[in-house]
């Protein structure tokens, strides 16, 4: 039960009562709202009685959840990167507790972290009759993963359904409240636009053909006991249906995560050595993009030498302005990786508009979660800064939101 203020026209000493007793064949829970005039006289919005002639309007206040969307192919990076972003709000993101132990969901005192395999609308069998993979929109319901998402933004707790990565079967529901931070997670956040009209901001993880491979290899041989030739053929056939599904929700993000081979050596086939690319774009509401040393100039830097270590091959950073699916995007680059985490603070006090609350939270941050895949190069480093990018988001959302009524009629 929730108690909010009501005001009207005559009136700023009402409230209103908002209770979730029923539940609709969406799978989330409807509300009842309840007013009560200065009269003393009862309303109810479900019975469509209008004893009241006053205009009402009820604020919740900071129940206001805002959604931040991450897409990504599998074996991309998006677990480590929600890690890292629930840490920055603080609190240890954990499974529901007393629920289903193969739950993909995470939840902490901030964020809940949803993945959108969830919505799968076929299990693994059904795919594979059907001839589909999970990346087809045939393969998931993208009806039902719009009416969750709005209703949780909405503030209105939701039976979610559970797709489980180890037997290939769907679960039962599981109960989702909406929290501060809802992130929605996988391969189709920015595919359907009902979805992605929700959106507060989203990101792109881009990588490359040849560290997705190392990558993928590293988690499906050593967590989830696949071979290398399961993997290979699973790599190419999922591969036209990511160029025709997933990739193409790259253009719609407000920030790109991009990994490549390094440049500093020629012809590396390792892999080992990444460059990375944080893509930003402009003019996005409450984001201002990250820039090093001047914004809006281009921008070469090695920081090697006395203040940084660095072995072969060193490390290289760049900056600039671009354009990107036509849009104008500030581009921060870096190539090679970090000896000592804790000498990145001297990068970190070059780098302007990083959202941090105090002079070296980004190093903090980075040296908390120092075993973190990524961490000595810059997808850990870009991770983490639109992870705090992303807090500073939600607190200017919450603070544009506590307007009160009045205010808001006076602008």
């Amino acid at each position: 039960m929730a108690i909010c203020p009501v005001y009207t026209t005559k009136s700023l000493h009402s409230t209103c009562s908002i209770s979730t007793p029923s539940k609709t064949h969406l799978g989330f829970h409807q509300k009842q709202v309840v007013f009560y005039t200065t009269s003393g006289r009862k309303t109810s919005k479900r019975s469509g009685s209008t004893s009241s002639p006053y205009v009402i309007t009820c604020s919740v206040g900071n129940s206001q959840t805002v959604v931040i969307g991450l897409a990504a192919d599998s074996g991309c990076g998006k677990s480590t990167f929600m890690r890292r972003l629930t840490n920055v709000f603080g609190g240890a993101a954990e499974p529901p507790k007393g629920g289903n132990p193969d739950s993909n969901t995470l939840i902490s005192d901030t964020t809940t972290v949803i993945c959108l395999d969830d919505y799968h609308s076929l299990d693994r069998t059904g795919r594979k009759k059907k001839g589909v993979t999970a990346l087809d929109p045939r393969a998931n319901d993208f009806d039902l993963m719009y009416e969750q998402v709005k209703a949780l933004k909405d503030g209105i707790a939701v039976d979610k359904p559970i797709y489980n990565h180890v037997t290939g079967l769907l679960d039962p529901p599981e109960l989702i409240k909406p929290p501060k931070i809802l992130v929605i997670e996988g391969l189709h956040p920015m595919y359907d636009a009902r979805v992605r009209d929700l959106l507060d901001f989203s990101i792109y993880l881009d990588i490359s053909n040849e560290v997705k491979f190392a990558w993928k290899i590293q988690r499906d041989m050593a967590e989830r006991g696949h071979s290398l030739e399961s993997i290979k053929a699973s790599i190419q056939a999922r591969k036209p249906d990511f160029d025709a599904y997933i990739d193409p929700q790259k253009q719609y993000a407000d920030a790109v995560i991009e990994v490549l081979p390094t440049q500093l050596i020629p012809d590396d086939n390792e892999g080992k050595i990444l460059r990375v690319k944080l893509i930003m774009k402009e003019g996005v509401e409450f984001f201002s993009p990250v820039y090093l040393f001047d914004e809006g100039s281009s921008i070469s830097w090695i920081p090697c030498g006395r203040k940084l270590t660095c072995s072969y091959p060193g490390i290289k950073f760049s900056y600039g302005p671009d354009s990107y699916f036509g849009h104008e995007v500030s581009v921060l680059e870096m190539d090679g990786q970090f000896d000592r985490l804790d000498e990145l603070i001297y990068v970190e006090s070059h780098l302007s508009s990083i959202s941090t609350k105090f002079y070296g939270e980004v190093t903090q941050q980075m040296l908390k979660l120092s075993d973190f895949p990524g961490s000595n190069n810059g997808t850990g480093l870009f991770q983490t800064i639109v992870g705090l990018k992303i807090r500073d988001i939600y607190e200017q959302i919450i603070a544009s939101k506590t307007k009160t009524p009045v205010e808001a009629t006076k602008a």
